[in-house]
């Protein structure tokens, strides 16, 4: 938190022209400002508008690591926040800011927050929203796990395999839908059967476009239809003739990643570890535990 001499002078002359602003930034993009001045204005790049249903506690901060976390809460509306956007889970995650500002002289604000949206519950047309702070970060594990099955997800970095070739990817619009959660399509021809099991369901078009779910069941039908279950439904209205990308689901074991996408050489997980039977075991006579080596 900076303050200008600026802001500190307007601050100290016990006459202001202060106002809240708040920015979030979805995981889609789309930023949205809030104020709690009864006049538009804009800053940073961001609109921030008056009466739009979004206001915050005070902001507690320390001085250490600690987790600095505060809430946000106001109202439901089609104009700002939605419920349905909050169902379909765009709002998970989302970047917040807060700023106060000298709303006669724009040029004096000061960045007093930053930080994501926690858990957010609705209730009576309204929304309330944990704000966690950027020290909420440092409690994420981190490292890697030692385990057979591959710790990639596929088509990211570490895996490095190029969904987008031939074989891999198909793409149509939706034949019908189930509660948003079993779907069909026409003319799925060429791929093996379960070939999209434990892959992922991007939505392209229509209201739930950028949504993606991940793939439960995958069975194939009579002729080229395709039956695609998913783990969670839609949270988003999804519906006929949406356009949905399916990708080739990766179960994680060596031999999908040797057999299915001949990707071995950037396979991330230790097939050949011992299990946890192996480690608990104690030698016997003539058994396979004879204290000898275990790849022999």
């Amino acid at each position: 938190m900076a303050f200008s001499e600026a802001l500190k002078a307007h601050l100290a002359s016990g006459a202001t022209t202060i106002a809240r602003a708040w920015a979030v930034t979805r995981g889609d993009g789309a930023v949205l400002g809030f104020t709690d001045h009864d006049v538009a204005f804009s800053f940073e790049g961001v609109q921030f508008e008056p009466d739009s249903g979004m206001t915050a506690k005070a902001i507690a901060q320390g001085t250490g690591l600690s987790v600095d976390n505060s809430e946000a809460y106001g109202a439901l509306s089609s104009e700002a926040i939605t419920e349905a956007d909050i169902l379909a889970g765009r709002y998970d995650g989302a970047e917040v800011r807060a700023w106060i500002v000298n709303w006669a002289d724009l040029s004096e604000y000061a960045l007093l927050f930053r930080g994501s949206m926690g858990e957010i519950s609705r209730q009576e047309g309204a929304f309330t929203t944990e704000l966690r702070g950027l020290a909420e970060a440092l409690n994420v594990e981190r490292g890697r796990v030692y385990h057979p099955r591959c710790s990639a997800v596929l088509g990211d970095g570490q895996c490095r395999f190029d969904l987008d070739q031939l074989g891999f990817v198909f793409e149509g619009p939706i034949a019908s839908v189930s509660d948003a959660v079993v779907f069909t399509f026409d003319a799925v021809a060429g791929f093996d059967a379960r070939w999209f099991e434990k892959g992922r369901f991007r939505v392209l078009s229509g209201a739930s476009a950028g949504l993606v779910g991940l793939v439960k069941n995958d069975h194939t039908l009579a002729g080229d239809r395709r039956e695609i279950e998913l783990w969670q439904r839609i949270g988003a209205e999804i519906g006929v003739g949406d356009l949905v990308r399916l990708e080739a689901g990766c179960d994680k074991r060596v031999q999908t990643c040797r057999d299915k996408f001949a990707n071995f050489l950037n396979f991330r997980g230790f097939p050949h570890i011992p299990g946890e039977d192996w480690l608990v075991s104690y030698p016997v006579q003539g058994g396979a535990n004879d204290g000898g080596s275990l790849f022999s």
